[in-house]
């Protein structure tokens, strides 16, 4: 069943419903400023840190679900509604949402009244625009009530939801002419603000919540609302909010335009103050100066547009299948750009408070990112590369804020590092700027103890070189890519943390053939990398090394018909055909053959058709099977979810492009093809009422086969999914790879696709790449016919045309 369409033209998702199965949000913001919307204008807003700065409140695990938000009531007689129907669920004549990049369009009607609302947040600004336009489409005159409500969050979103013995006395707030200003701990050492604004004469207004709603009632029916006369509260403790009251005549047939909006402002720590007790207003005038009128916000929304069209057009392709074509032009890419800003930390499944940026997470976001925003890509990688440890360690997350590593989580995730170097030598490949690695740079944030990008590159490396376990294999540490599997936790105290809680010996002997495999794939660039710039001692080292783990893998990481999962602490297989549950494990059976591991004797094959055979659903493949029908000491946090849910048995979608991406490497297409489809969104639209996330962007998780909702997914939008299935196309399927030289042109394409015209962006050049069936395996480019598959790259700045011949 579906609840909306695809506008391919105007790059928009069409929901026509607001009973979608879940929320179905979107992401306003590029830079620093942040909103999550929901069909229903559901959501919240912050600046840089979904915790720290927190600037909208929002309640998760409400009843009912998503019944926060920017909400805009309408009183038309008496009849009262919402233009995004919640949260009073008034029947409307229409509805129609349109999420598209980077705003969301409301369009509703009742009564003869239309109700249009555009929001988005301005290229480098901090603050969301709300434009709202009433029209009357009647033959008389109407009068009508127009009510604003947003709630201020305290700042730190966690102590907004818990300290309410301090922040039940602290809410402050100013009010000047149509601006209301929310200065709650403004006094103190805070030396931000936000404000909520509208370019219109006020009838009212009110910031206490408790006077606006009634205390007994919900934000469905507010008091000020039903009665149509607003109180000028002014919030003094309790719960600050914001509502702006505003009376609208409109003659038959006219309409008239309101700008709201939402800012946030950081003044210099000396320059608070305009007088005593009264707020710097100073760049929040200048922010609303700004887009005071129609024609001003309109001309931001169409810098907007062509942000998105210029960064989305670095790879494009055309293809007769109109699914493959939305996703790779339009919502991977987009979705892609949201995880490199927010990682895993805000979303309707992620409430902000509980991470930061994920260091495996970035990393492995850049991968599908950094063609569309090589700049970005490389602040990323210092800012990254600064919480490195000095010993090639890494803490696992850092603040976004501050862009130190977070002690409270820790480091000790053995994967990790690898994660970084291939994340550079991938950036060096794409933007050809090898001068980052002479780049000085912190580590562990700590500006006494610097070194070369180079010289971070290779102590991560050894970081995991120089830790090997009894078999000669990586050690697990507190976890790999899957921080789930707790091998060396131990853990019977109920609430404890399976991810910071080390207690099983040393952590000497639980090793992982998944970091081993990662060790491998990542050691071959690194190696790459050493012999382009010509330090061929080291690379010799390197080699040596990837060549002895390789045999490693294949000595003692292969269980016969498939790739071990790993060792535990007592050296027992997980993973194997021996163990009674959790025989096979989808990781390692990708990142081994993208590793070249077992391609020449065989085991690549098994292991992939072993794969198919054991793990695959027509909803994707599950992590493990069977799933573990007990908590298993050992193993950890994996065991405790039950069958067919998250890692255990549950279609973990991240893990599933390394299957697509392995396929492709053993030359099976329709295979390669038939893993990407069944996990990307565009192709399960009709199954909406099954899956339940939005058909528009990916999901971390989809309930497995042994699960009672089989099918059914959870946790979209921020997601490593997102890039690794881009990659799995762009890269393995279509066969487009940046390399230091030129492009990598081998593609491996399932048998529906006949005819194919890809535009890759590559440093200066733009690539028009048309790939036919003729089977002659060669390539044409300026009059000369290529037999290996390697373009090289001469600067043209200009247009160059390919055809690739398979």
């Amino acid at each position: 069943m579906k609840y909306g369409y695809f506008d391919d033209l105007n790059k928009e998702y069409v929901i026509t419903t607001p009973y979608t199965p879940y929320p179905w949000i979107n992401y306003l913001g590029s830079d620093d400023y942040f909103v999550l919307m929901s069909n229903t204008s559901g959501g919240y807003s912050f600046y840089k840190d979904a915790r720290d700065r927190r600037i909208t409140r929002y309640r998760y695990n409400n009843v009912p679900v998503d019944n926060e938000g920017k909400y805009f009531f309408i009183k038309d007689k008496d009849s009262i509604w919402n233009i995004g129907v919640k949260p009073t669920k008034t029947p409307l004549d229409n509805y129609e949402v349109r999420h598209g990049m980077g705003y969301t369009k409301f369009n509703s009607k009742k009564d003869g009244l239309v109700a249009k609302q555009l929001s988005f947040v301005p290229k480098n600004f901090n603050g969301e625009i709300h434009k709202i336009t009433l029209e009357n489409t009647t033959n008389e005159t109407k009068h009508i009530e127009l009510i604003s409500y947003v709630e201020w969050a305290l700042w730190n979103a966690l102590d907004d939801q818990t300290n309410f013995q301090r922040n039940l006395s602290i809410g402050e707030v100013e009010v000047d002419g149509s601006t209301i200003y929310h200065k709650t701990e403004y006094r103190e050492r805070r030396n931000h603000y936000a404000f909520f604004h509208v370019n219109h004469v006020l009838n009212g207004f009110d910031t206490d919540r408790e006077q606006f709603l009634g205390l007994y009632n919900d934000v469905s029916s507010p008091e000020v609302v039903r009665e149509g006369k607003p109180k000028n509260s002014m919030a003094d403790g309790w719960s600050p909010i914001g509502s702006h009251f505003i009376s609208v005549e409109l003659k038959a047939n006219e309409h008239k335009d309101f700008i709201f909006m939402i800012g946030y402002v950081e003044n210099d720590k000396n320059d608070k103050f305009e007088s005593h007790k009264v707020i710097n207003k100073k760049l929040a005038k200048e922010m609303i100066e700004k887009y005071k009128s129609v024609d001003q916000v309109m001309a931001s929304f169409r810098e907007l547009n062509t942000f998105w069209h210029n960064t989305l057009s670095n790879y494009q392709i055309k293809s007769n299948d109109d699914k493959l074509n939305r996703m790779v032009n339009i919502w991977n890419q987009y979705q892609t750009m949201t995880t490199f800003n927010l990682s895993r930390s805000a979303s309707y499944f992620e409430s902000g408070v509980g991470r930061g940026m994920g260091f495996r997470d970035s990393n492995q976001d850049l991968l599908g990112f950094m063609h569309m925003d090589s700049v970005k890509t490389r602040q990323r990688l210092i800012d990254l590369a600064s919480t490195l440890l000095y010993d090639g360690g890494a803490y696992h997350q850092y603040s976004p804020l501050t862009k130190k590593g977070n002690t409270d989580l820790g480091t000790g995730f053995n994967d990790d590092p690898n994660w970084f170097i291939l994340a550079c030598v991938q950036y060096i490949k794409e933007s050809g700027d090898f001068s980052i690695l002479d780049e000085v740079i912190m580590y562990e944030s700590n500006p006494n103890l610097k070194g070369s990008m180079l010289e971070h590159l290779e102590k991560a490396f050894y970081k995991t070189a120089l830790n090997l376990g009894p078999h000669g294999l990586p050690l697990i540490g507190r976890a790999d890519w899957n921080d789930c599997l707790n091998l060396n936790c131990f853990s019977d105290e109920p609430g404890e943390s399976f991810q910071t809680v080390q207690n099983k010996g040393d952590g000497k002997t639980a090793e992982s053939i998944f970091i081993a495999g990662l060790f491998v794939y990542v050691g071959k660039k690194y190696s790459e990398l050493l012999d382009r710039i010509n330090d061929q001692h080291n690379k010799q080292k390197v080699d040596a090394l990837v060549q002895t783990m390789t045999h490693q893998v294949e000595k003692h990481g292969f269980d016969g018909n498939w790739f071990l999962r790993a060792y535990d602490a007592y050296g027992h297989k997980v993973g194997s055909h021996t163990n009674d549950e959790g025989k096979i494990f989808i990781e390692p059976q990708g990142i081994c053959v993208m590793a070249g591991i077992g391609l020449q004797n065989g085991m690549a094959k098994k292991a992939l058709d072993h794969a198919k055979t054991m793990l695959d659903t027509p909803y994707g493949m599950v992590l493990n099977y069977p799933a573990y029908s007990t908590y298993r000491l050992e193993l950890g946090e994996i065991s405790s979810y039950p069958e067919g849910y998250k890692e255990n048995g549950g279609i973990f979608c991240h893990n599933n492009p390394w299957i697509a991406c392995a396929e492709a490497v053993v030359g099976n297409g329709n295979r390669a093809f038939e893993v990407y489809k069944k996990i990307a969104p565009a192709y399960i639209e009709d199954i909406s009422d099954i899956h339940k996330t939005e058909p528009y962007v990916y999901s971390q998780m989809i309930a497995g086969k042994e699960a009672k909702r089989h099918g059914e997914a959870k946790n979209s939008w921020l997601t490593g999914t997102s890039a690794w299935n881009f990659v799995a196309i762009s890269q393995y399927i279509l066969g487009i790879q940046p390399e230091f030289d030129g492009l990598s042109i081998k593609p491996v394409l399932p048998d529906h696709l006949n005819e194919l015209e890809i535009t890759r962006k590559f440093r200066q050049n733009t690539y028009i790449i048309k790939v036919i069936r003729t089977g002659k395996q060669m390539i044409e480019y300026k009059g000369r016919i290529y037999k290996d598959h390697m373009i090289p790259y001469v600067v043209s700045n200009q247009i160059e045309h390919i055809t690739v011949h398979i």
